[in-house]
């Protein structure tokens, strides 16, 4: 028996003579009423919550004896009690107990299918006789391709602390050349400050940062401005509290879900996908984002803890039925405009094999830090080839497509392409610390070499592959994050916005916006086409990288074609550049603030040395006659 959402969670509804109730239901496999096992479940107002001499009311579960899932559930009146808010419209909090007989097992847990949360290990639903289905306005959104994505990765809470307050904020992300933004674990934690990488659930977003209704609002709005939303789901590992590890440590029964899960920041319950009941479980919760929140992909955490090889059952498995689940005729009409091949936006964390992972499953973008690490190892030394070759990921053995031989199926595959990312301390202290630290004792990085990163992001905005900012590089935030233990994930790192206002954020936005203005107007920027200028040592002798992007002819636009000079030195650097096409190249970087004459090419491959500014770049556009 597969898992049934209508038999589980908690359902509000109103009985035949009108009186509230809710349906509360929760599988526990090998648990049975045979074996001595009674499942309870205690409810009160969330008014109630804290008010002395008022308890939770107590209701026994039925155990379905023909349940292959391990069925407990009941139909709880909410008629209104003597004392209280019990029965009254409102939020309602609810947890379970698990007794042997008489004898306590787990003296409470929180359902595991639970649809929305209190604070901490407590489940909710909601009595409203004035609601009504989410009013969605975004049946004209198309997700982007993926040659076409731009991604931001972001905390809400650290961000601007919840769904409606990072809403407020698209129109400054779409300043980014943003498109599609990433959102770090926003299922419900225990912890108050928590990135989410333990949940205690995976139905419900976290009611801190506005719930359900607040998550289907960022999700409207982000539609509404052409934005994609990504949510990182956590399927390796788990809170120690969460229901399918708890329950069964305590009983000592064999778990239906649960392993052991270990890794170099610490040691937590794993999930095992070699069972089928994990399996359904997480295809589940995936399927309920797709159609309840109208997400558009996953970017799934720790794949190599869920991955047994491109034919197994865990995580190649899980990525091709949500691929078959959005191919659905009609149901899902922003993954297939054309009806080709679903745009669903899958993203691998797989970092000892991000190349393989695309290759061998539906995959279609990965998480890889090859750019992030070969920009800071470039960060104290001259210019290596590896970061040019990083900038070309199909040079370095990335493929640019999936190809199911059985099915025949072909997907349009890149890699995220990044200097910085949450498990990492901001790239621009690779450039010098300022010498103060934070109440871990981390330091902050030097602000003033601000400059030092322009470059990198010249190189970001024109490389191949799926460019990603994480919150706050693009103002040069600089906090430090620990190599390892609880301060990476239990310490509050909240942005300073100030770091918009004064030089080194506004020099850097700049930046950033004209990046995104170029990429987004260029097709050559969003194209398959590069070239890089390997051949000329003298180049990375003096700082200099330099490559070439192309777009062909395409649908009546004209062919396009850009040349990219990078000078990661101090120096004004003059760059011997072999133009490919005779003709004029106008530079755009600084064409509104400060144009440069344009240059004249007098014949194909003809070197024109260019003057490349210190620590900065340029970016020529070849006319057309």
């Amino acid at each position: 028996m597969a898992i049934n959402l209508v038999e589980v969670g908690a359902r509000v509804d109103r009985d035949a003579s009108g009186h509230w109730q809710v349906h509360i239901g929760i599988y526990l496999p090998g648990i049975t009423f045979w074996d001595g096992y009674r499942v309870q479940v205690r409810v009160i107002n969330a008014q109630d919550q804290f008010v002395r001499g008022i308890e939770p009311q107590v209701f026994d579960l039925f155990w379905h004896d023909d349940s292959d899932v391990g069925l407990w559930d009941v139909t709880v009146d909410l008629s209104a009690h003597s004392s209280g808010n019990f029965g009254h419209e409102g939020t309602y909090l609810y947890r379970f107990q698990l007794l042997n007989h008489d004898h306590v097992v787990t003296v409470w847990f929180s359902d595991p299918f639970a649809r929305a949360t209190g604070k901490g290990n407590l489940s909710a639903f909601t009595v409203d006789s004035a609601a009504a289905g989410f009013p969605w306005h975004d049946a004209g959104f198309v997700v982007p391709e993926v040659d076409e994505l731009v991604v931001y990765e972001v905390h809400v809470g650290e961000f601007n602390d919840t769904f409606d307050g990072l809403a407020l904020q698209l129109d400054y992300l779409k300043g980014l050349g943003i498109n599609a933004i990433e959102l770090m674990p926003v299922t419900n934690v225990k912890e108050d400050v928590e990135w989410g990488y333990t949940p205690l659930s995976y139905f419900a977003p976290d009611e801190r940062y506005g719930g359900p209704e607040g998550m289907k609002r960022l999700v409207d709005a982000c539609h509404g401005k052409g934005v994609a939303v990504i949510v990182d789901s956590v399927y390796a590992h788990a809170h120690p509290e969460f229901a399918y590890n708890l329950v069964y440590e305590t009983s000592g029964r064999a778990n239906p879900m649960m392993g052991r899960f270990a890794d170099e920041f610490f040691d937590r319950p794993g999930t095992d996908f070699t069972r089928g009941f994990t399996r359904d479980y997480f295809l589940t919760a995936s399927k309920y984002w797709l159609d309840e929140y109208h997400v558009d992909g996953f970017r799934y955490d720790y794949v190599p803890g869920i991955f047994d090889g491109p034919t197994g059952s865990g995580y190649a498995d899980l990525v091709y039925r949500t691929y078959l689940f959005t191919r659905q005729p009609g149901a899902h009409p922003r993954f297939q405009p054309n009806n080709s091949y679903s745009r669903i936006i899958q993203c691998a964390e797989h970092l000892p094999d991000a190349r393989g992972i695309l290759r061998t499953t539906y995959s279609n973008t990965a998480w890889q830090n090859g750019l992030l690490d070969e920009a800071r190892r470039q960060a104290d030394q001259p210019v290596q080839a590896a970061f040019a070759h990083q900038l070309d990921p199909e040079l370095i053995g990335y493929p640019s497509e999936y190809l199911n031989p059985a099915t025949g199926d072909r997907i349009p595959v890149a890699p995220f392409q990044y200097l910085e990312s949450h498990d990492h301390s901001r790239f621009i202290n690779s450039f010098g610390l300022q010498g103060t630290t934070d109440l871990l004792g981390e330091p902050y990085g030097n602000r003033d070499r601000f400059y030092k990163t322009q470059p990198y992001v010249i190189a970001l905005y024109t490389a191949k592959g799926v460019p990603m900012l994480w919150h706050g590089q693009e103002f040069a935030e600089n906090w430090s994050v620990p190599g390892q233990g609880l301060g990476r994930v239990l310490y509050s790192r909240p942005l300073h916005w100030e770091y918009f206002y004064d030089a080194p954020g506004k020099s850097l936005i700049r930046l950033y916006r004209i990046m995104a203005q170029l990429r987004s107007q260029h097709r050559a920027l969003r194209s398959r086409g590069f070239f890089y200028y390997y051949d000329d040592p003298t180049h990375r002798q003096n700082g200099i990288i330099a490559f070439r992007r192309e777009a062909a002819t395409s649908n009546g636009m004209p062919a396009e074609r850009l040349v990219v000079v990078l000078n990661f030195s101090d120096n004004d650097v003059d760059a011997r550049v072999s133009w490919p096409e005779a003709g004029r190249w106008e530079e755009q970087i600084n064409k509104a603030d400060s144009p440069q004459p344009a240059l004249e090419v007098n014949a194909d491959g003809d070197v024109v040395p260019v003057r490349i500014p210190s620590n900065y770049g340029a970016l020529y556009l070849h006319q057309q006659p």
